[in-house]
């Protein structure tokens, strides 16, 4: 029996390793937002914000989204590629947007900055996690294989809800607290210590660009081939032929080659994608007589980053 609950377990976790991978892009994303919700709050007070958020992502994990993708998995499992279109044509939204940003083109009016109140701050970066956290496990659902039984997806499911929320949200207590570690560490008598402080403190504001941009290619990346190979599964094949061909004329060339290739037109066709959409949503805009601007706790993330 106990062999047989091994196996189970370990049957489990394949799952939900290979299914984890798939999220990579939108965790990246979703580390590389969080850190702003703390920006202006006491240092006392950053990692139990950051805890609050954390709760409030696996709630969001474990009474909304689970629940829902299971049922409508099992009631309507046709709609599941739609989903992951909707989700991956938001994805291509939000990078185009900051691709946008980094030549200096933006579009809304700016809202006024709402005052630091912790709870509205939690409550937004809730509100903000849920988009994220609902990409994930769309596309941790989607690569679990659908022979498993009903309780063995659960299980993965719980498993990769686990697993991503402390993983982002380890991440953004490590990245929230490095300038604290690197203040205490210039303060220290030790020159060497003081120096690699001073070192950490001066770094921070590339850090973060360098995780914005990341995040930013990544959401193009897993965006568009979300679009791609999804449009392929609800009856038009040509843009997954697409990419089937691209990475089969570079698979000669070895697998990172041709995984290069293929990641890279998903993130073209997401950025494009992308593009369009914000000129619709511009279009819209106009149509009604007023600046439409969305998230402006994304695209304030760059900025928010670099004064961190």
């Amino acid at each position: 029996m106990s062999v047989g609950l091994l196996a189970v377990v370990d049957d489990i976790l394949s799952a939900a390793l290979k299914a984890s991978a798939k999220s990579a892009g939108v965790v990246i994303d979703d580390a590389a937002v969080t850190p702003q919700y703390v920006q202006g709050l006491t240092p006392a007070r950053e990692l139990p914000v950051v805890g609050r958020i954390a709760l409030g992502s696996l709630a969001n994990k474990f009474v909304i989204i689970i629940p829902i993708a299971l049922v409508l998995t099992a009631v309507a499992p046709g709609v599941l590629p739609w989903l992951l279109i909707v989700g991956g044509t938001y994805l291509c939204f939000e990078g185009a947007e900051k691709v946008l940003e980094w030549f200096g083109l933006h579009h809304g009016t700016d809202a006024e900055e709402e005052t630091r109140d912790e709870s509205r701050l939690v409550w937004g970066a809730i509100r903000t996690d849920l988009i994220l956290s609902t990409e994930i496990m769309l596309i941790g659902l989607a690569a679990i294989d659908t022979g498993l039984g009903f309780w063995m997806r659960l299980a993965v499911l719980a498993l990769i809800a686990l697993a991503m929320t402390g993983l982002v949200y380890g991440a953004v207590a490590l990245l929230v607290k490095l300038d604290d570690i690197g203040l205490k560490m210039a303060k220290s008598s030790s020159v060497r210590v003081r120096h690699t402080g001073t070192r950490i403190v001066r770094s921070m504001p590339a850090v973060f660009r360098v995780i914005s941009v990341v995040g930013t290619i990544a959401m193009l990346w897993v965006g568009g081939h979300l679009v791609l190979a999804n449009l392929g599964e609800v009856g038009w094949a040509p843009p997954a032929e697409l990419l089937h061909g691209v990475s089969h004329v570079l698979e000669p060339l070895g697998a990172v080659v041709a995984w290069a290739g293929e990641t890279l037109v998903s993130a073209v066709a997401g950025l494009a994608l992308g593009l369009v959409v914000v000129g619709v949503v511009l279009l819209i805009g106009k149509a009604f007589g007023k600046n439409v601007s969305f998230d402006e706790a994304h695209r304030a993330q760059t900025t928010d980053a670099a004064s961190h």
